[in-house]
């Protein structure tokens, strides 16, 4: 597993660390969707964030750990929500309704972040980058645990292989209200969409082998 970063701070207290570097995440997140992160300054976020530019190098070194510290704080939010949210108990299959549910309400509360993090995280230099790749993972991961729970009380028949898949589908269905508002906020609630994601996803998974029958002629 990949180490995170750390991101070099010259202050002492943890409490104001975490109050500052929310501050700069904030301000960054807004000032990135409108310019780009290339166009961004560290002065600029300084400014929206309301310190000098003097007191952002307190908290960090570069405008990269900026970056490092927005995508690593979507990571943390929707591992964290997941993870209160949903427990590994009674039926499977409701446990994976409420975990898609719940990633959806998490993307659309911070669907800003989550364009960002897809646009620009190229920017990420090669030490920072595999680490917020495998926090991608982790969080496939999470579908992935409530699947093989399916399978173990006999509710899916899904190879390891087809696991892994549809975890990964999972994760990025649920980010498309990021990707495409755009086109959904005309048409539907974020509720909607919840449900029909919740409909297509189950529904899918409960016939996969039928639907493979159906590939094979069998």
């Amino acid at each position: 597993m990949e180490e995170k970063k750390n991101v070099v701070t010259s202050v002492k207290n943890e409490e104001l660390i975490q109050k500052r570097r929310d501050q700069l995440i904030k301000a960054a997140v807004k000032l990135i969707i409108e310019k780009g992160f290339h166009k961004t300054t560290t002065r600029e976020i300084a400014k929206a964030a309301g310190f000098s530019i003097g007191t952002l190098y307190e908290y960090i070194r570069s405008k990269e750990d900026v970056l490092y510290l927005v995508c690593d704080d979507i990571y943390e939010q929707v591992s964290t929500r997941l993870k209160e949210k949903v427990k590994l108990r009674g039926d499977g299959l409701s446990c994976l309704r409420d975990a898609i549910v719940t990633c959806i309400t998490v993307v659309n509360d911070m669907q800003d972040e989550i364009l960002i993090m897809y646009q620009e995280a190229k920017s990420l230099s090669r030490d920072s980058l595999p680490y917020v790749l495998n926090k991608e993972s982790e969080m496939a991961s999470i579908f992935e645990k409530i699947m093989r729970f399916c399978i173990s009380s006999g509710q899916l028949n899904l190879t390891d292989k087809e696991v892994k898949f549809y975890a990964h589908h999972i994760l990025v269905q649920c980010q498309m209200w990021a990707f495409r508002r755009w086109a959904f906020k005309k048409d539907y609630s974020i509720k909607e969409f919840s449900n029909m994601q919740v409909k297509v996803l189950l529904n899918g998974l409960s016939d996969v082998n039928k639907s493979y029958s159906l590939i094979k002629g069998e």
